[in-house]
């Protein structure tokens, strides 16, 4: 078949945009997630790096092997969990060795569907409740950092809300590309050349029952229940069939090679899964994988902008990076909270995991988003066990 250019011009823009903005929207969270895990900056540099490769990677071969829009991505509410566990002070190695525990979950689930009826009947609002009370502290931030830097986060603010309202997709990426460069410019911020070129740091995995309590198990399912279960309803709500098992084997088996340069999980695009698979990336459904294809070719590009962006990014004061974070998960914690009322019989379990969740408590060594977890369960067990009886 002869190249047209017409034939490619959407799913180019669509692929393009697709990646652009979700990375723009993502990696503020990410950058404050392996800050607060303690990578080095040289770590955080190898880590986006590598993830990007990876990312780019399974969605051209996946997308193309599959003819259809499999877009490949991090988790970004993996990622503010992350952030909230960063309080454990486990070390980044041991941190490193929960991520290949969910890496290895995430293969799992592809060759064992068992594994994934059982992630599949824990209840949405629950999980969405643990996930809300992870990064509930997060998206509070841009608002505690509003008296310090008002001339930054009061524009960001006012522009992520009008954004919202008219054009969603864009309200995110918009706030953090105004964000970073309004507190650039005021607190003079460059990039020295020899931090141009990005680079790999080889890390060798530590492993912790607590760490892979605290970290491993909720990314895991935070990942399934967050990205890739959502992940797929949207894809077949544009006609298409994902093939969850190699997917799963893929993106599985691609995280666990990416953890010895620090990465974490890739997983199916969720929000941003869209634009590549509706009308616009193509009107004929049987062409729009190009736009996954162009996608993971802009991913690839961005790979080697690593050092630059993320040089760039490291040196703006912490709270306004936090602020950030926050900024890019508002629209997650508002799909959380949407599920989280969404079953009268569900309500109380969700709140209680909410509020634990919330708490930041801690014990045994293990973060609130695992006893959330078992809280919220434990009470939704506990309240049908009451209605059996009567």
């Amino acid at each position: 078949m002869a190249f047209s250019f017409a034939d490619h011009k959407a799913p180019l823009l669509a692929g393009t945009v697709a990646s652009i903005t979700g990375q723009a929207a993502s990696t503020g969270v990410v950058l404050a997630a392996f800050t607060a895990l303690g990578a080095s900056p040289t770590q955080i540099i190898s880590v986006i790096f590598s993830m990007l490769l990876l990312f780019g990677t399974l969605s051209i071969v996946l997308s193309w092997r599959y003819k259809m829009p499999l877009s490949i991505v991090w988790s970004t509410p993996g990622a503010a969990l992350m952030v909230a566990s960063g309080g454990l002070h486990f070390g980044f190695a041991t941190a490193v060795g929960a991520f290949s525990f969910a890496a290895f979950m995430i293969a799992l689930t592809g060759l064992w569907p068992a594994l994934g009826r059982l992630v599949f009947s824990i209840p949405k609002p629950i999980a969405s409740a643990m996930l809300a009370g992870v990064i509930f502290s997060f998206c509070i931030s841009p608002f505690k950092s509003l008296p310090d830097f008002p001339l930054i986060m009061a524009p960001v603010l006012i522009a992520w809300f009008v954004l919202y309202k008219y054009a969603t997709v864009w309200a995110t990426p918009v706030a953090m590309v105004l964000l970073f460069t309004l507190s650039a410019i005021q607190f003079h911020v460059s990039v020295p050349v020899d931090q141009i070129l990005p680079h790999v740091a080889f890390i060798v995995p530590q492993f912790s029952i607590p760490a892979i309590v605290s970290i491993g198990i909720p990314l895991y399912l935070v990942t399934m229940a967050s990205q890739n279960i959502p992940g797929i309803a949207i894809m077949k709500s544009f006609g298409f069939e994902v093939p969850f098992r190699p997917v799963m084997i893929a993106t599985g088996i691609g995280s666990l090679l990416a953890n010895f340069f620090g990465g974490y999980l890739a997983n199916l695009a969720a929000i941003t899964a869209a634009l590549n698979a509706n009308e616009h990336a193509h009107k004929n459904p049987s062409r729009r994988w190009l736009a996954s294809v162009y996608g993971g070719v802009v991913y690839l590009i961005l790979a080697g902008a690593t050092g630059a962006m993320i040089s760039f990014v490291i040196q703006q004061p912490h709270e306004i990076v936090l602020a950030g974070a926050g900024v890019a998960l508002f629209g997650t914690i508002v799909g959380a909270f949407t599920t989280l009322v969404s079953e009268e019989n569900l309500k109380l379990p969700a709140v209680i995991a909410f509020l634990v969740a919330s708490s930041g408590l801690a014990l045994a060594s293990i973060g609130s988003a695992f006893w959330a977890l078992l809280a919220g369960v434990m009470v939704w067990q506990f309240q049908a066990l009451g209605r059996k009886k009567i």
